[in-house]
């Protein structure tokens, strides 16, 4: 569990931007995490120590905040990253997911290899933040797909009131660091 003295250091971090992308929203900025030895060490200690005895194989995040969250814990935990992109950025054969938007649809990719052949590849799934969960939840799908399974889902943040986690954990546990205790 994190200590509240050190969750608040993380969230005093994080830089609001009113009205970005556009009027009405609230950005949350985790450029400010990453520039903050102290935050961003402690929230890599936490989710370190959350995650050391889960005996995974890799960590998939999601384009891009997600790497640089997931790759920092990879190398902790010494396992594997696989990144999961934004459909075209994969150099190699992909597997992908289509997921709604507003308005449209947007499609993200995992290589079709990426677990390196690790049958049942028990991988955990990161991201900066879960909105309404649809980047998430294909991006968990395409972990089974490509033969692993999703352990668990983590975000730093949950913006729970879009309901995003919600919808996810009925197909994988989710955690957020900044969570409700």
């Amino acid at each position: 569990m994190l200590k509240p003295e050190n969750k608040k250091i993380i969230v005093d971090a994080i830089r609001e931007i009113p009205d970005f992308p556009k009027p009405g929203i609230v950005f949350k900025d985790i450029s400010t995490i990453l520039n903050n030895a102290e935050a961003f060490g402690l929230l890599m200690d936490h989710l370190r120590d959350r995650y050391k005895d889960m005996n995974l194989d890799f960590i998939a995040g999601i384009d891009a905040r997600g790497f640089i969250f997931g790759a920092a814990l990879a190398r902790d935990l010494g396992i594997g990253f696989v990144p999961i992109r934004k459909k075209g950025k994969l150099p190699y054969t992909t597997i992908s997911e289509k997921y709604a938007l507003e308005y449209g649809v947007d499609e993200v990719e995992i290589h079709i290899d990426a677990f390196r052949g690790v049958k049942d590849a028990r991988v955990l799934l990161i991201d900066d933040l879960i909105a309404t969960g649809g980047t998430a939840f294909a991006a968990a799908n395409l972990i089974d797909k490509s033969g692993g399974i999703c352990v668990e889902s983590c975000f730093i943040m949950d913006l729970a009131f879009l309901g995003g986690s919600k919808k996810l954990s009925t197909f994988t546990p989710v955690y957020s660091v900044l969570g409700e205790d």
